[in-house]
């Protein structure tokens, strides 16, 4: 198994934090793992994504035109990676600010209010675990007990306190996932 993981979108919206959960929580199931982030100098607010890929075989190159999944968190990188994803793929997004939703019929989409749901549970700082709750209703690639490992791994110990309200996050996430095309 090989899962090949773009996740796209602003800076200062959990994106490269959801990447290195992912990768920690592949580390804590003894799988190879590459995690690689780009982003633009600004500190909020600039263009920010990580390639994440979990394999149980020698992973050759952390470099990838073709993902098996790609999160998507805003339209410029909905506009730059849907195209990018292998045919039957997934494509998981989060509707704030798209106003062009993706229209591919190869590929199995999913929608994610994660910004709508944040803002109900009054915490912005919970948006990154709704998406990664939802991508893991759709690809459990990682189990619960080891995203948490890899949550307590990748925050500050400052901030245990809020693994639990991560934990209900991402369970949350995994209930208001919705399909929108599936092949």
């Amino acid at each position: 198994m090989t899962e090949e993981i773009i996740i796209a979108g602003f800076g200062g919206q959990g994106v490269l934090s959801m990447g290195k959960i992912l990768a920690y929580s592949g580390i804590m199931q003894n799988q190879e793992v590459s995690w690689m982030p780009s982003y633009g100098p600004e500190m909020r607010g600039g263009t920010a994504n990580v390639t994440v890929i979990l394999s149980d075989e020698r992973i050759n190159s952390p470099i990838l035109n073709k993902f098996d999944t790609a999160i998507i968190l805003n339209q410029q990188s909905l506009d730059k990676f849907e195209n990018s994803v292998k045919p039957g793929g997934l494509l998981l997004y989060d509707n704030n600010g798209i106003t062009k939703p993706p229209t591919r019929k190869d590929i199995n989409i999913h929608l994610v209010e994660a910004a709508k749901e944040a803002a109900t549970m009054g915490s912005a700082k919970t948006f990154n675990m709704l998406v990664l709750g939802a991508y893991l209703k759709l690809k459990p690639i990682v189990e619960i007990e080891n995203v948490l490992k890899g949550l307590k791994k990748s925050l500050p110990e400052r901030h245990h306190k809020l693994i639990p309200m991560n934990e209900s996050a991402i369970k949350k996430g995994m209930e208001i996932v919705t399909a929108e095309n599936k092949v």
